[in-house]
């Protein structure tokens, strides 16, 4: 299954649709009905022109950082997952490159996918001006499946994310 950049002008409802599914499986995967209901509340439609607005300001600055996953039937491309990882200019925060998101529709899993999306974001990675050699992401301590294909690819605790309602 093809993996290649995203392109705003043609993907940009598929990824909305692959975001959506993102966050509904975290917050109905990983917590309570509180956090999934949280989640899915969130995702208006402004929410989805302000998340499609930054992301075409991250791609402005790397074409790369976002990758698609696709996969063919006849005339018809579907979008099945995505990875996205943040530009090098906001590489500060961190300190090193970060994995924002990465997402496989659940009937694609185990399929090798994700760790396609994983090897295209690398590579992006690997390319960018970073202040630390690192890539960094979170994940949810209750979402085991992706701890364990995080911990496949070596990756370790590096402190810990701390936060708080305002």
């Amino acid at each position: 299954m093809p993996v290649r950049s995203y392109d705003s002008t043609a993907d940009a409802d598929s990824l909305w649709r692959l975001k959506r599914a993102f966050e509904r499986g975290l917050g109905a995967e990983t917590g309570d009905e509180t956090k999934a209901t949280a989640y899915a509340e969130k995702l208006t439609e402004e929410y989805r022109e302000g998340y499609l607005e930054w992301v075409d300001r991250c791609v402005k600055h790397d074409e790369r950082c976002v990758q698609l996953a696709t996969t063919s039937q006849g005339n018809d491309t579907e979008s099945i997952g995505y990875a996205f990882l943040l530009p090098d200019s906001l590489a500060y925060v961190w300190d090193a490159a970060v994995l924002n998101e990465i997402y496989v529709r659940p009937e694609y899993r185990a399929t090798g996918l994700a760790d396609d999306l994983m090897e295209a974001v690398l590579t992006v990675a690997r390319d960018q001006d970073l202040p630390l050699g690192r890539i960094v992401l979170d994940v949810d301590s209750g979402n085991e499946r992706a701890r364990s294909f995080y911990d496949r690819y070596g990756f370790d605790h590096w402190g810990e994310m701390v936060a708080r309602d305002l």
